[in-house]
């Protein structure tokens, strides 16, 4: 029996986000995935201003960036790929200069099957394991954890793991769910559809920079063009009628026919990498928790590729999963933060795919949808639950943006008078807790009024920011006792108290790998298996 932290099942883009949050913060992490190795699919292409913070944090932005393509934003409409445009409809997506108004980056374009190695080789490189060839055949889930019973595909070995935790980030078909005895509701569907992934000199013989999405519509069907790499590989979808997919109607020699016919290149040479059939759908978990396990990704909330909005919903609630799992077991956190994930994120995921089915509405600020998410909970306090706002400050010759203070730790922003605050977050990092305070005006020097602006901090107010950078606390003006405002306001953020409770007296040490503290004590699922 092998001992593992979190077990987490599944190794796409949700799954490696989160094995890549545990494993920055020193957690034993095994990831198992039936698949040979990462997608060798393009899939979803779209990064949003959001995600693409959070690689920033992680230092993997610049990584990420080498397989962006050049693309507009936008769903670009016309009759044949290369004729003139008839209708551009924003994809949702802002423009760099939007973006870069209210963020240090911007929204990349790279293929999920450039992103899931960047991902990987990170796990990787902090300490974490990843096992690829690997089938979960069987589960147990009671109040002392997860045992789980894997299988090699390669082998035929047969090994069984236990683990304080268990993540299921395995699809849409997801094992871990069905084993846990969730539903997953169906909340509508766009029709079923063929795929085509294919290689063809394109690019270079289009008369405009393509977009995100090129829809064209022919004699011979209407269809979606979208750029997958910079070494011409496209994606081409087209409706097909409800069913099975019939391959005698999908045949080489026809499929490159629609090729051409949607390019307007009577002379096109594609090559055929991949025929598959997909469906448009809409779903949801009825849960995201059940005792020790959790669910990320599609295996929580699948979307249909409209809007861009799928991987990065799941990437977004991955890193929300990660550092709370990360706190409780490194013994920061009280087991009842645990309970603000599916609080926070099962409301996102629901409204993301209704958006993802129904379409952005007329007057939607895609950007703001994208960063402005805002989090209820006990443990918040008014005025907070939102990504901390973005703002340019100087650190000697440095400039930094406030978004690259609060990866891994918490973190208290005070004006030039915040000496109290200062003392009290220094208390509390004694006592074994990763939290720090920074006074803006002597530690960091804004470079112009947009710190001000954002975070009205005056000369002695204060707000707390969680590792995964959103706003958990606000004190305006001077204080009387920070050591009692800073420490309740941090029981609340950690989930050791309620609002209004008194706060928690002490912290833990920290564990190491190998020394864990005892399991949560709460109810938990009967013990099953998953689903044939």
């Amino acid at each position: 029996m092998y001992h593992h932290d979190v077990l987490v099942v599944g190794a796409g883009p949700a799954g490696l986000t989160t094995a890549a949050g545990l494993a920055r913060h020193g957690i034993d992490v095994l990831v198992v995935d039936r698949h040979a190795g990462t997608s060798p699919f393009p899939k979803a292409t779209g990064v949003s201003t959001r995600t693409m913070e959070l690689l920033r944090g992680w230092g993997l932005e610049e990584r990420a960036r080498a397989g962006a393509m050049a693309v507009r934003p936008y769903v670009l409409v016309s009759d044949t790929l290369i004729g003139p445009a008839t209708a551009e409809e924003s994809f949702n997506y802002p423009t760099a200069e939007e973006a870069l108004a209210v963020s240090p980056t911007t929204p990349g374009y790279l293929p999920q099957d450039h992103l899931e190695p960047v991902l990987l080789e990170h796990v990787r490189e902090r300490g974490g394991t990843v096992r690829f060839q690997t089938e979960l055949t069987g589960l147990q889930v009671d109040e002392h954890g997860v045992r789980a019973e894997l299988r090699d595909l390669r082998s035929g070995r047969e090994t069984r793991v236990s683990a304080r935790y268990l993540v299921g980030a395995d699809g849409p078909r997801s094992a871990v769910r069905n084993a846990l005895g969730i539903g997953f509701d169906d909340l509508g569907t766009l029709g079923d559809f063929v795929a085509v992934i294919f290689r063809a000199a394109l690019t270079a013989r289009l008369p405009r920079v393509p977009g995100a999405i090129n829809a064209v519509q022919t004699p011979a069907g209407s269809g979606l063009f979208v750029p997958t790499s910079n070494d011409d590989r496209w994606f081409y979808a087209q409706a097909r009628p409800a069913g099975p997919l019939v391959p005698a109607d999908w045949t080489a020699e026809r499929v490159v026919e629609l090729l051409r016919a949607g390019s307007g290149l009577p002379d096109l040479a594609p090559q055929i990498l991949s025929v598959q059939p997909f469906t448009m759908a809409g779903q949801v978990a009825s849960a995201l928790r059940a005792g020790p396990a959790f669910l990320v990704g599609d295996a929580a909330h699948r979307t249909t590729p409209m809007g861009g909005i799928g991987m990065n919903t799941a990437m977004h609630a991955a890193h929300n999963l990660s550092w709370k799992l990360a706190w409780v077991l490194r013994g920061w956190a009280g087991d009842e933060l645990l309970d603000s994930y599916p609080r926070e994120r099962l409301p996102v995921g629901v409204s993301n795919v209704r958006r993802s089915l129904n379409g952005p509405g007329a007057d939607e600020d895609g950007l703001q949808r994208d960063i402005g998410v805002r989090y209820p909970g006990a443990e918040l306090a008014p005025d907070t639950g939102t990504r901390a706002p973005h703002a340019w400050l100087h650190r000697g010759a440095a400039r930094i943006s406030t978004l690259d203070l609060f990866d891994g730790r918490l973190t208290v922003l005070t004006g030039p008078d915040g000496a109290p605050w200062l003392r009290a977050a220094a208390q509390l990092a004694g006592a074994g807790l990763p939290i720090t305070a920074l006074r803006i005006g002597v530690d960091l020097q804004p470079e112009d009024g947009a710190f001000d602006e954002r975070y009205r901090l005056g000369a002695g107010g204060a707000v707390l920011v969680r590792p995964d950078g959103f706003l958990s606390w606000r004190h305006r003006g001077h204080v009387s006792d920070a050591a009692a405002e800073l420490g309740a306001a941090v029981a609340r953020t950690l989930g050791w108290v309620s609002r209004g409770a008194p706060a928690r007296p002490a912290l833990p040490g920290a564990p190491t790998r190998s020394g864990r503290p005892p399991l949560p004590s709460r109810p938990a699922p009967r013990p099953c298996r998953p689903a044939a």
